[in-house]
């Protein structure tokens, strides 16, 4: 258990509630009236202030005795709990993850993630109006957390992303390379333990800053049961290597009708985190 940074567990806050199918309804109410701005500002000015709002938002309708706000809503709209379960190693969807600490410190590598988001971006260097366009994204992954909303809890992993401008090509191979010192938004750091996809770098053999991005199927494993008819999640990425022989000596055993095993927690950094 560790007593979490306040900003970073807003981060946190944040993206579960934009990213939750309930609250989506929702949170689409607070567009409307900004529409008169640009989109960037609004996209700011959204993340800005909805935490609260939603939380005024929630509060007024339970007033009401006719109200339909569900329990996952009423919970969501507390906001989890500054305490929280962190963890060195999770298991979730077939994958087996570590943070990159404890990647530093083992003979395999289960720290990389890529994950598919709707993001906003210019369509052109000179282009005026941004656009929403599905990205991948790629990163390592530095926390594992189990947010406490007192009725549930939600794995979420904080992550270093790859800045795709200037962090992420092609080469003519077809591969996908990542310039992993090349770090994205600090302010964006969370995704869903349940929306990542597991990924391995590899050194480009060319030398250079560069690393090869390697994706590999889902894989299902169970203590001491026999577990058949396996279905492997195809990757989001398009014509990327696959690295099915990769040693994985660490991979704990995982249940498919469960939302993760929680393993290996995290006890060497149970003291405060302060933000700098």
């Amino acid at each position: 258990m560790v007593i979490v940074d306040p900003f970073e567990l807003e981060q946190a806050y944040f993206y579960i509630l934009h990213n939750s199918a309930e609250v989506v309804p929702i949170f689409v109410q607070t567009l409307h009236p900004m529409k008169a701005k640009n989109e960037k500002w609004l996209q700011a000015e959204h993340k800005r202030s909805f935490s609260s709002w939603f939380k005024r938002k929630i509060e007024t309708e339970l007033a009401r005795p006719e109200n339909t706000i569900s329990q996952q809503i009423r919970w969501l709209a507390h906001e989890p709990k500054r305490e929280v379960l962190s963890y060195s190693g999770y298991g979730i969807g077939g994958y087996y993850y570590n943070t990159s600490d404890h990647d530093s410190r083992s003979t395999t590598q289960n720290s990389g993630v890529m994950v598919e988001a709707e993001s906003l971006h210019m369509s052109t260097a000179k282009g005026k109006n941004p656009i929403y366009a599905n990205i991948l994204y790629y990163g390592v992954i530095e926390d594992i957390w189990e947010l406490n909303y007192t009725q549930f809890k939600i794995p979420v992993f904080r992550c270093k992303w790859v800045d795709n401008k200037g962090g992420v090509k092609v080469d003519e191979n077809g591969f996908t390379l990542v310039d992993l010192n090349k770090e994205g938004d600090p302010n964006d750091q969370f995704v869903f333990a349940s929306q990542a996809k597991q990924v391995f770098y590899v050194n480009d053999p060319n030398g250079g800053r560069w690393s090869v991005v390697l994706t590999t199927k889902p894989k299902l494993y169970d203590r001491g049961d026999v577990c058949d008819n396996i279905e492997e999640t195809p990757s989001f990425s398009r014509g990327l290597p696959e690295s099915d022989d990769i040693d994985n000596e660490d991979v704990a055993y995982v249940r498919e009708d469960c939302e993760g095993i929680y393993v290996e927690e995290d006890t060497t950094s149970r003291k405060k985190r302060q933000r700098t």
